[in-house]
């Protein structure tokens, strides 16, 4: 099967689906999809685009033995909740995907799974690349609006703000330790937070998504607010599994960990006040206070009113 021939059986139909539901749509439409040497969008008015790009590499962003359904909606989820992060809108994706050989059973499960999570969250594969590579890699590029001038940054943490994190953190992690326990359904099916990001629009000062672990995380906010926090490990929520093992370990899952794709942002206790009373009763997912802001520039862990130093800040490329 050669290149057109993959595009068009796994994943031409995936640019067709509708996006009736979206408050946007008449505003957004896909003029070009797939089938044309790029695709052409027309932007809503009074809106900025919001874009991400992430490379998935198997082996070492999804083990080897990860079902090929399960890649196909990870690949989307984890640049969904970049945009989630931002506030934004999600609107469309693009699919850079290297093969080692053609698979058909292989590549019908991942479109599969791509078009579940694009269905799931109302987004559209407009285009992309199949290629031959001796490594199976995917690579997508997620588009998305927001109002001008709305974006939440990583930049804007304020003395005596709040940390907040929505779901539970360490869950992704354990699992990668723990195959087949019952957290793997975190690991390999994320949910990218959108609904939330875009509910804090206007109320969190700086927001990321939790994709490296949270100390590295957060450590981006306070790098690019030029602050510090304090940070109570009992708040973080976690789940029972995490509960039962050592200290250590505990949080080095917690802390260190990633791939939860969760939500981290500060946010002013007027705001949170505020946003709690119009949003909160929405989510099912628990947002939970763990920290505040300081300005000392330095980042400080307690557990049970005690120090504790993290052993490990999260992941790093070619560290």
């Amino acid at each position: 099967m050669a290149e057109f021939s993959i595009i068009r059986q796994y994943f031409q139909s995936l640019t067709s689906q509708s996006l009736a539901s979206q408050s946007l749509t008449s505003q957004h439409a896909k003029d070009v999809g797939i089938g044309d040497d790029c695709a052409v969008t027309t932007p809503p008015h009074d809106m900025q685009l919001v874009s991400c790009v992430d490379t998935l590499v198997a082996g070492r962003h999804f083990p080897l033995d990860t079902s090929a359904h399960a890649i196909g909606w990870k690949s989307v989820a984890v640049n969904l909740s970049d945009l989630a992060a931002m506030g934004a809108t999600a609107h469309s994706i693009l699919l850079a995907l290297s093969l080692p050989k053609i698979e058909d059973a292989w590549l019908a499960e991942f479109s599969r799974g791509v078009a579940e999570c694009c269905k799931t969250y109302n987004v559209q594969l407009i285009g992309g690349d199949t290629t031959q590579s001796p490594t199976l890699a995917i690579s997508i590029t997620a588009l998305g609006w927001i109002k001008t001038g709305q974006a939440i940054l990583r930049s804007g943490a304020q003395v005596d703000d709040l940390i907040v994190v929505s779901g539970e953190i360490g869950s992704a992690a354990y699992a990668l330790r723990h195959p087949n326990s019952t957290l793997q359904a975190i690991l390999d099916y994320p949910k990218p937070q959108l609904e939330l990001g875009q509910s804090l629009v206007g109320f969190a000062s700086s927001m990321i998504d939790i994709s490296d672990g949270l100390t590295q995380d957060l450590g981006h906010i306070l790098h690019a607010s030029q602050v510090g926090a304090e940070i109570q490990l009992e708040q973080i929520p976690i789940a029972d599994e995490l509960a039962q093992l050592s200290i250590e370990q505990r949080f080095n899952d917690v802390l260190a960990g990633g791939d939860d794709y969760q939500l981290c942002f500060t946010i002013s206790p007027d705001h949170f006040q505020r946003w709690q009373a119009q949003h909160a009763e929405n989510y099912v997912t628990p947002i939970t206070v763990i920290g505040q802001i300081h300005q000392d520039m330095a980042s400080h862990y307690f557990y049970q009113n005690q120090k504790f130093t993290p052993e490990k800040s999260g992941y790093q490329h070619f560290a």
